[in-house]
């Protein structure tokens, strides 16, 4: 009976022995090795609901904000760049604090390299002047925050209160105050007669209700 009972243990612990051994050398095999790491093509930073704000005197100017931000940076060349996933805007207010431009774009890029930076924006990238009622679409965008000015090689609608324009290649200051079409083609322009009662574009997004005098009356 003795016996038995080591020879049942005996083979238990053999068992037991083989499993521990099967399971490390198992855990060996994928082990993840850290030197297989490359930092120059791995994200150095991710950040969920990105939102930055840009003051000047107190008063906002502009204000940025993403679902994810994800920073690289390649120590051989010390380029530097975000990638924005997921929808990316932009808010731009003019000097009286008005939300004047809206860009919204599916993806956008920030590059870095010494001095120099460079914003792109990708995907179905929307520009919007409250102000003015206009509204450009197109694929890509590009942000020159040196010069204050976007621009873009590519196909381009743009809407306002008073037709459409389509075409390749547009220029503009950054706030899209001045935006025109390089090559436009089979645009058309909406006549008013000046004494139709058709109404003026009204900016919405700013507006709080008519202005009142001391007596309370338009």
């Amino acid at each position: 009976m003795f016996r038995g009972d080591t020879h049942i243990k005996n083979t238990a612990l053999v068992a037991i022995f083989l499993g521990i051994a099967t399971f490390v050398v198992s855990c060996g095999n994928n082990r993840y090795d850290g030197r297989k790491m490359d930092l120059n093509v791995s994200p150095r930073q991710i950040v969920n609901d990105m939102s930055a704000v840009q003051t000047k005197n107190g008063h906002l100017v502009m204000r940025m904000s993403s679902p994810l931000m994800q920073r690289f940076k390649n120590d051989s060349t010390g380029i530097a760049y975000e990638l924005f996933t997921g929808g990316f805007d932009v808010y731009a207010y003019d000097d009286n604090g008005l939300l004047e431009t809206k860009i919204h774009s599916e993806k956008a890029k920030h590059v870095t390299s010494g001095k120099t930076e460079k914003w792109e924006a990708y995907g179905q990238v929307v520009v919007t002047n409250f102000l003015k009622g206009e509204t450009m679409v197109t694929d890509t965008l590009y942000w020159n925050r040196e010069k204050k000015k976007i621009f873009t090689p590519c196909f381009v609608k743009m809407y306002d209160p008073d037709g459409f324009m389509q075409g390749y290649g547009m220029e503009s200051d950054e706030m899209a105050r001045n935006a025109y079409i390089l090559h436009p083609f089979d645009s058309y322009g909406i006549v008013r007669d000046s004494n139709s009662a058709a109404k003026p574009y009204l900016d919405t997004v700013n507006f709080i209700g008519p202005v009142l005098n001391r007596n309370g009356l338009k």
